[in-house]
């Protein structure tokens, strides 16, 4: 195995591990400050534009004191986490926040954050339920010149069509080698077990896209180079918000279950959606949302969440589907008997495993695991 793929990977590891120390350093190396970005699909683009470093903000590991004064204890733990860290002051670092209102919980998040960290300036939004109408797609772009104007008077500098679009453009690549990297990914299950792809994709919240980007070109390089590894483990579909804590995916790795493939919030949802070919760079965002399918968050008359999953089982080959719940999360637990209903059509068996962030025992995830795993071979 060559040794700069090794250390591409080893690396990226290492960032998102470390993320307050990745983030710091990234700073510290392009001279740009950082704005936060609530989970899921807030405007990166024109946070990059702005001259600034776009951040996700994707919870923690924490003890909750100070946020169950603003957040009762059935909202989901990446909320709690953000806000427990927020009043503690570990954010400060950051020239604003940016959160999509796309649940009840982070409309309580947008209210209370006003209150309990003042000192990060709020920059709210919304996208619209009706994405794909004539009038849906105006008032995202209002929505999107909203964030521009609220960024440009905290910047103190105009964002240009220009700008936009080279940031556009450092965006438009990193999705594309994100989707060749985790086709690369499933050729290879044993180097890229679940854990180290989680890993891997993660690290980019926290560094400048184009460094990032960088990076992965080395690795997607030498996966091609390296041809595909040979069998041996369970290849599953991985659907949910996220799939932290990440003894959950070490795991998964003992027990010879590769994810193949992924409909994780955190993951994929991020980048798989190509952009259209034609418009302005806020259009082409537009697009991207609108082209959006099978995500739990983003309205759909008829839901197509079941039919994206049964085609990704087929697509990759995979012989079971792992629904990671995030305890409390409403979206994802509705659509929970969509999923269930379509693995039973083609006869997929399903795990469910219920998680938070505040884990601190995983026997029963384990034992769980271990015999889904007997169960697929």
């Amino acid at each position: 195995m060559a040794a700069e793929l090794l250390e591409a990977i080893g690396l990226l590891e290492e960032n998102a591990l470390h993320p307050a120390r990745t983030i710091a350093r990234t700073i510290r190396e392009t001279g740009k400050d950082a704005v936060g970005c609530f989970p899921i699909y807030t405007p990166d683009e024109i946070v990059y534009a702005a001259g600034f470093i776009p951040v996700g903000m994707w919870g923690g590991k924490t003890e909750i004191h100070g946020a169950d004064k603003y957040l009762p204890g059935f909202c989901c733990s990446i909320m709690r986490s953000n806000m427990e860290m927020g009043i503690r002051n570990a954010y400060d670092f950051l020239k604003a926040v940016i959160i999509p209102a796309f649940c009840d919980t982070l409309k309580c998040v947008c209210e209370n954050w006003k209150v309990a960290v003042p000192q990060i300036p709020l920059i709210p939004m919304v996208y619209p339920q009706n994405r794909n109408t004539d009038c849906g797609m105006k008032y995202m772009e209002d929505e999107f010149r909203r964030v521009q104007a609220e960024l440009e008077k905290i910047s103190g500098e105009t964002i240009g069509d220009a700008a936009l679009e080279t940031a556009f453009g450092v965006y438009e690549n990193y999705r594309r080698e994100m989707r060749t990297f985790v086709a690369e990914a499933q050729k290879h299950p044993t180097l890229i077990d679940a854990r180290t792809r989680h890993l891997i994709i993660k690290a980019g919240f926290f560094m400048d896209k184009a460094e990032y980007t960088k990076i992965i070109r080395v690795v997607n390089a030498g996966l091609a180079a390296a041809g595909s590894e040979a069998g041996g483990v369970r290849k599953v579909v991985v659907t949910g918000l996220l799939t932290e804590p990440i003894e959950v995916l070490e795991i998964l790795r003992d027990n010879g279950i590769a994810v193949a493939s992924d409909d994780v919030a955190q993951e994929s949802r991020q980048f798989r959606v190509p952009a259209r070919d034609t418009g302005t760079a806020i259009e082409k965002m537009i697009g991207r949302i609108a082209d959006q399918r099978g995500c739990t968050f983003l309205y759909e008359e008829k839901k197509t969440k079941g039919a994206m999953l049964q085609e990704m089982i087929r697509q990759t080959d995979s012989v079971g589907l792992i629904v990671c719940m995030m305890k409390f999360c409403d979206p994802e637990e509705f659509d929970y008997p969509i999923v269930k209903q379509a693995m039973d059509e083609i006869r997929i068996p399903v795990l469910y495993l219920e998680i938070e962030q505040q884990m601190e025992s995983f026997e029963q995830v384990r034992t769980r695991i271990q015999s889904f795993a007997e169960m697929l071979s």
